[in-house]
């Protein structure tokens, strides 16, 4: 008997040394096919990076070669005309129609992302409604928030192609974005900040906007910066609702182009394509202007 199970236990052992003995020869196999499919990946990321950066650098590289030399104090003089088609009132109004824009959005975005994170109730159904709304808005096209500006406030409320009117449509459609980025920026937020704040004494509006806000400002001024380089490059909705008029308006319900629309109309004439493209110069370097400057206030944000 004792021999039997002497012999059972060898068996058992045999058995399980050639167990072992598969699995570390797998072990190997399993490794590389792993490090393999990682080199895969990582050549994936790194081409399309590099054709991600190289698009960027041809466009860039065109606009200010073909931009650059038709560079001129023409084009920057006080007043438009057909032989200046001065950029300068478009950049006024550039500059007019992104504060009234933001002035509308940003409160709105981001006083709606502080309710839905800090004060509904987290699961609400009103909450899931809101979210979901916010990101279909956000895939619409801005043809279709032109056509609805140009119905709402150029018709219904007769205002006709004004500043205004533009402005109001620009905050409609970059009014989702501002309050997502910022509901994602709020949830990023710690609960120990909040949970510390209360143990305090502090309320939830002091620790809202004393502690919660503060800390989710780099956030914040992301989605800022996203909705100002839309504006700053919408057409389609603008033609629609403030209209194509040269010059700076007496006020802001009358008409006026912005920077994107001025380039639009001197291309689509066909007889100002130096100017166009000098246009289109100038115009990024507002964009790249804007996104510098955003930077650097990110940065003394978070290192204060």
């Amino acid at each position: 008997m004792n021999t039997y199970r002497v012999k059972k236990r060898k068996e058992k052992t045999a058995a399980v040394g050639k167990d072992v003995g598969k699995a570390a020869g797998r072990a190997p196999d399993r490794n590389s096919a792993r490090r393999t499919e990682a080199l895969l990946l990582r050549i994936m990321v790194y081409c399309a990076a590099a054709l991600s950066a190289s698009v960027i650098f041809i466009i860039i590289a065109y606009i200010l070669i073909t931009g650059v030399p038709h560079l001129s104090p023409e084009l920057f003089a006080a007043r438009y005309n057909r032989e200046n088609v001065s950029m300068l009132p478009a950049i006024i109004n550039t500059v007019v129609m992104t504060a009234l824009s933001l002035a509308i959005a940003v409160p709105l975005g981001v006083f709606s992302a502080v309710y839905l994170t800090e004060y509904a109730r987290r699961g609400s159904r009103l909450v899931a409604l809101v979210r979901i709304t916010a990101e279909t808005l956000s895939g619409i096209p801005s043809i279709v928030y032109g056509l609805f500006g140009f119905l709402m406030f150029a018709v219904y409320f007769g205002w006709g192609y004004s500043i205004l009117g533009g402005a109001l449509t620009l905050a409609v459609m970059i009014l989702p974005l501002v309050m997502r980025t910022t509901e994602e920026a709020l949830m990023s937020v710690p609960d120990s900040y909040r949970e510390g704040s209360f143990g305090l004494g502090a309320g939830r509006l002091r620790t809202v906007f004393r502690v919660v806000l503060p800390s989710a400002a780099p956030g914040v001024l992301a989605g800022v910066v996203l909705g100002t380089g839309r504006i700053v490059g919408e057409t389609a909705a603008l033609i629609y609702t403030a209209g194509t008029a040269a010059g700076v308006p007496g006020n802001i319900l009358k008409s006026g182009r912005t920077l994107a629309v001025h380039m639009y109309a001197l291309y689509s004439e066909g007889l100002y394509m130096d100017q166009a493209s000098a246009t289109a110069v100038v115009l990024l370097a507002v964009t790249a202007l804007i996104n510098f400057l955003s930077a650097v206030i990110a940065h003394k944000l978070i290192n204060r």
